[in-house]
């Protein structure tokens, strides 16, 4: 009797399963158009699946062909973001906290921070967790407080902890404290190579110091830009300066320590594949390495895939790319940004998507002066209270709120004009996002398996489908 009522749980599990794998009826669609006649908003009518009909216009989607697993997508806690929101009256703080990071109703579910250790160009001055007057030092870095932060970065991480406590961060330092370079200032210059070592020690105080807050940092990147000395602060930190740091002090430093946080190297721009790859054949540097950084203001996003290429078991991620739209015509150019960035990191490997940078007010600020961003549009414009979405915003939405972390990219191919990227999420569900780049309305077909839907975008428009 036992063995029958197994046999019969069995045969009702196929068909449940069988049941669930014919259930695909339609698919939902979000769409965001350039007149903003719809931001991010789910149409009132699914498309409905049918027998599948060959086409030239088909996109294929085929969820177990697999490439990499997604980690998330979010914005740059800057400093000057966290400053702004700390300003807000609590309770709009806080639904503003929740629409962002909550994915549940109208949350786009942003599922990946990266903030600054020390200040960005985007706080409204410089400084770092040990800053001394001019001459001094601090090699046993008994001064070292995370004090600059406490009243701002730390406060608002917490909140959105509490929203979603497997947040992930990613943390990456703009410069070393000006005594440890040669210039002995905030701005350009290389760290001085007797201070490798407390540079080192430095970043573990500072990782074991946000775990003490009860912040986990999962990444860091060693160096925000470092071929970059025009930013205040900014740092030149050298591709074999890098791969003797990761190598003989912050991997051992961090081993020593016991910390887990993931190793990013280079954390710049695609234009200098070069860069990340003479480090990863380092086979010292290699073995402290996780991955590679990149942003995209120069160079194309290829450069991702020749690097996953020459170091598969080596991750990718998108840690940095500003996404403004300063036009004043009103309308709202998402269809670029989804496809170049969004589109082109995941196509090409890359784990995360990071904007630049979450918040700043009209005046494109907080900013440090003499090197930081004075065009720099936040994902948020914040005025007080009053909080405006913009282009960034809706750029992540489109793949944040459904794409969660630990789903993993599936196959798809792209038309001309319609460039896509297709996931399967950790629920069973697939995620598929297409952008029309060109300036008339597209008609095509989405195949899954032996069914399909026909979908109408319209010129300059992004839509994101779930089924």
């Amino acid at each position: 009797m036992l063995r029958q009522f197994k046999t019969f749980l069995a045969l009702a599990s196929l068909v449940v399963i069988s049941i669930s794998a014919f259930a695909q009826k339609s698919a939902s669609v979000w769409l965001t158009n350039p007149d903003k006649s719809s931001l991010f908003q789910l149409q009132d009518t699914t498309l409905p699946f049918s027998a599948s009909m060959s086409s030239e216009r088909t996109i294929d989607v085929h969820a177990k062909q697999t490439y990499q697993t997604v980690d998330g997508f979010g914005f740059a806690l800057t400093g000057g973001s966290a400053e702004l929101l700390m300003k807000m009256d609590a309770e709009k703080r806080a639904a503003l906290l929740h629409e962002l990071f909550d994915s549940a109703g109208s949350g786009i579910g942003v599922s990946y921070l990266r903030v600054s250790i020390g200040s960005s160009d985007m706080n409204d001055h410089a400084y770092s967790y040990d800053d001394l007057p001019a001459g001094q030092t601090d090699p046993t870095l008994a001064k070292f407080s995370l004090a600059p932060d406490e009243m701002t970065v730390i406060p608002v991480l917490k909140e959105i902890l509490a929203i979603d406590p497997s947040m992930k961060i990613l943390a990456s330092p703009w410069s070393a404290p000006p005594w440890m370079k040669t210039t002995d200032a905030a701005k350009a210059g290389v760290l001085e190579p007797q201070y490798f070592e407390v540079y080192a020690n430095y970043l573990v105080k500072y990782i074991e110091g946000m775990k003490a807050q009860g912040i986990s940092i999962d990444t860091i990147t060693l160096q925000n830009e470092p071929l970059n000395e025009k930013n205040t602060p900014s740092m030149i930190m050298l591709a074999p300066e890098q791969a003797d740091f990761i190598a003989n002090h912050v991997g051992p430093a961090f081993r020593n320590a016991g910390i887990k946080t993931k190793i990013v190297l280079y954390d710049h721009n695609c234009d200098h594949p070069a860069y990340p790859l003479s480090i990863l054949k380092d086979p010292a540097a290699n073995a402290f390495v996780d991955g590679s950084g990149f942003h995209l203001y120069g160079g194309k996003i290829d450069a991702l895939t020749e690097v996953h290429d020459a170091f598969p078991n080596k991750n990718i991620y998108f840690t940095e790319q500003s996404v403004s739209d300063l036009k004043g015509d009103g309308r709202i150019d998402t269809a670029e940004p989804v496809a170049r960035i969004v589109i082109g990191a995941m196509r090409n490997w890359s784990k995360n998507v990071l904007l630049w940078n979450l918040a700043a007010d009209s005046h494109f600020g907080p900013h440090t002066n003499d090197g930081g961003c004075t065009e720099c549009q936040g994902a948020l414009t914040i005025d007080g209270d009053h909080v405006t979405k913009n282009l960034a915003y809706y750029t992540i939405a489109h793949a944040s709120k459904f794409v969660r972390p630990g789903s993993v990219r599936v196959g798809s191919n792209e038309l001309d004009q319609l460039p896509n990227v297709a996931f399967k999420t950790p629920e069973g569900k697939t995620v598929f996002i297409v952008s029309n780049i060109s300036n008339t309305s597209q008609e095509f077909g989405v195949r899954s398996g032996k069914k399909m839907f026909r979908a109408t975008l319209g010129a300059g428009s992004v839509g994101t489908y779930v089924w």
